[in-house]
């Protein structure tokens, strides 16, 4: 079973939050990675990645996965990069998280139908018998609910 984590986007957008947490996962050293719901959040994820301030180099791409250290993809499907980081986004799927160590499900606090979403996924996590933990945005961070 998967830990996953369900991370409350209250102080930021998910293009300003998710290149700080690939940070983290690429200095554990491991692979991650980001599932996305439709083709324009994963141009824009890519787009964020090649510009954000910190960390200011994020290796990453869409094709080629097997030599990518962080994936972005719109296929739910075995992480070819061998990924044990898995991040989902604007309600994102996967029928895969008993693959990965660990799984970022990030969402928008100021959306209430991303909030309601969320709360569905959790309750089929628990259900499914993973490891859950909730993190939402503060002034001074992430801090765990």
């Amino acid at each position: 079973m998967a830990e996953i984590g369900f991370y409350h986007l209250t102080r930021s957008t998910l293009e300003q939050a998710l290149p700080r947490l690939l940070g983290r996962v690429l200095a554990l050293p491991a692979r991650a990675l980001v599932l996305c719901a439709s083709g324009e959040r994963l141009r824009a994820l890519d787009d964020a990645l090649w510009t954000c301030p910190e960390p200011d180099w994020l290796p990453h791409g869409t094709c080629d996965a097997e030599v990518q250290p962080i994936f972005l993809t719109l296929e739910d499907a075995p992480p070819a990069n061998g990924a044990q980081h898995l991040f989902l986004t604007d309600g994102a799927r996967s029928a895969h998280l008993g693959l990965y160590q660990r799984v970022f499900d990030l969402f928008d606090g100021g959306d209430a139908a991303q909030l309601e979403a969320a709360r569905e996924r959790w309750r089929a996590a628990r259900a499914a018998g993973h490891a859950l933990s909730y993190w939402r945005q503060t002034a001074k961070g992430w801090e765990r609910g």
